[in-house]
């Protein structure tokens, strides 16, 4: 038998294999979609941000808010129904796969993920001439520790919601204004001094930061082991708060 973890990560491919059309569309479609409406379009307003014209510098953001959203969208409903609905986590329950295995896994499914569609939001990027840096080759991993943060956490409250329509008040008042107001769009300088704070503890944020960076070769807004030290950080309490979680669902 492959490593528990790894078996883990198969069943979700594996299921995986009957939806997969569905994340064509927003793997390829909407990257070039979104560049070309608001980074082309809006850009003509725009003109240049940091020296940089409006395209070229929104299309890393849009990058991590687009890593940031499947790695939290992948674990929503997907926890929630093995839980709630299908009872796969709990048929594990009675194998040899642990709690941390069941959390490992699933994260590897959403680090599979990301990468098809960094893979392919790169490709698109390239083509638009958007990238400028041959630190590029480092946005995988920024994206990677940014998807872990991100999943972690979301993890833990699926596990621990009773009623799937948590989930709206989780995208609106988390996912969506994060998006927002993390630098994607515009620069976060400009925000209220408050608002700014509320910015600069999120984490897709430190993720904009370092794939902008590693997108154009221009300097973060804190040391560059800042902004991944808060990374790994996020992403260790949303690991450990996952385990948590499903350990207290199982045994309830």
């Amino acid at each position: 038998m492959a490593h528990p973890s790894v078996a883990v990560l198969e069943r979700h491919m594996l299921l995986y294999r009957r939806l997969w059309k569905a994340s064509v569309f927003s793997f390829f479609a909407l990257p070039y979609l979104f560049l070309v409406s608001i980074g082309a379009g809006v850009g003509g307003y725009v003109g240049e941000v940091d020296g940089f014209a409006y395209l070229d510098w929104i299309a890393p953001g849009i990058l991590a808010s687009t890593v940031y959203q499947i790695a939290v969208n992948e674990s929503t409903y997907g926890v929630y129904t093995d839980f709630e609905w299908v009872g796969g986590i709990h048929t594990m329950r009675g194998t040899r796969v642990s709690i941390r295995d069941m959390v490992a896994g699933w994260i590897l499914y959403v680090l599979v993920m990301v990468v098809m569609a960094v893979a392919a939001f790169l490709t698109i990027a390239w083509l638009f001439g958007t990238l400028h840096s041959p630190w590029v080759w480092t946005v995988p991993l920024v994206c990677a520790l940014l998807a872990i943060g991100a999943a972690g956490p979301t993890m833990a409250f699926a596990a621990s919601i009773r009623n799937d329509g948590y989930f709206e008040l989780l995208i609106r008042f988390v996912v969506i204004p994060t998006t927002l107001f993390a630098g994607v769009f515009f620069p976060v300088e400009e925000l209220p001094q408050g608002f700014r704070q509320l910015a600069y503890a999120s984490p897709l944020w430190h993720g904009v930061e370092l794939v902008r960076a590693a997108s154009l070769g221009t300097s973060t807004a804190w040391p560059v082991l800042v902004h991944i030290g808060y990374l790994l950080l996020v992403a260790a309490a949303g690991w450990i708060c996952a385990e948590a979680a499903f350990r207290r669902r199982l045994d309830s």
